[in-house]
């Protein structure tokens, strides 16, 4: 039976009138690498937090690695670097290494050093004078010093340079490839996101509009370009994800898992990006 790293079942956290996360099932199995996808406020930061612990929920359940989450601390096994990458300001960072192991009893303080080596950030730094990108590196040497079979990332890349970026999505990958480490990540950086994710959770208002391996979802949908027309496209209505249309073609993301479709029509297999984006803005729209 597949192990599995998080598990939410009619998951719900409301805030007073706001429906943060609304009966949200999710399933992301030991070993993936896993982008958590949606505009914002789709609840991304609130399904992290209730699977670390820092929230709990208003109706079903989340466990991670097999546990439930509590008020506690953060579960066994679990590492978790939320957006504002919380470090002591008045440390310099090699300060700041040291008091992670005195924290963490299992603390790779070596591995944590290396990285932070690697990233080229001084550890006689204060790490109020780092730059953002500076920051990111150390949080993450910290968060993966714990050594996590689960590593939840909340927008890791949102202050990074595409140098950078590239850096730590090779750091990640290095870590799952050596320790089998599973991902959860969340990022508005859809390109960086493609190129290593093998698991896509896509939220929007709150509920789950996509939860499956990234390569089952790109078999089960085609994008179809056809010509432009009035009316109903030649497809089932219920197949059809979005619809655009200019005065010369149409545009359609399906979903259908062969290449099947009337013969002025081309019928591919749409990238990941074009897949999310299409569900993106048929939420947006029926707002």
């Amino acid at each position: 039976m597949e192990e599995i790293a998080l598990e939410a079942t009619g998951l719900s956290k409301h805030y007073r009138r706001t429906r943060a996360l609304d009966n949200c099932t999710v399933r992301v199995p030991v070993g993936r690498v896993s982008a958590l996808v949606g505009p914002n406020g789709a609840g991304k930061t609130t399904l992290m937090s209730l699977a670390c612990g820092l929230r709990t929920p208003t109706a079903g359940e989340v466990s991670v690695l097999g546990q439930r989450p509590d008020n506690k601390g953060m579960p066994d096994g679990v590492a978790f670097l939320s957006q504002d990458k919380p470090l002591y300001r008045g440390f310099n960072v090699s300060e700041m290494l040291h008091a992670a192991s005195k924290l963490n009893s299992d603390f790779d303080e070596d591995r944590a050093r290396r990285l932070v080596a690697d990233a080229d950030v001084p550890l006689k730094a204060k790490v109020k004078t780092l730059s953002g990108g500076q920051r990111t590196r150390v949080a993450l040497a910290i968060a993966l010093g714990r050594r996590p079979r689960l590593i939840i990332l909340d927008e890791p890349l949102a202050d990074l340079d595409p140098l950078a970026r590239k850096q730590v999505m090779q750091t990640l990958m290095s870590d799952v490839a050596e320790f089998g480490t599973t991902v959860v990540m969340s990022s508005h950086v859809l390109a960086d996101l493609e190129e290593v994710c093998d698991h896509l959770v896509l939220l929007a208002s709150g509920h789950v509009q996509l939860c499956d391996e990234v390569e089952n979802l790109l078999d089960n949908h085609r994008l179809a370009v056809g010509p432009g027309i009035e009316g109903e496209p030649p497809f089932p209505r219920e197949s059809i994800v979005e619809a655009s249309r200019t005065r010369r073609e149409t545009t359609l993301l399906l979903r259908q898992s062969t290449d099947d479709g009337p013969p002025d029509w081309d019928i591919s297999s749409p990238s990941l990006e074009e897949l999310v984006l299409a569900y993106m803005r048929t939420k947006e729209a029926a707002k």
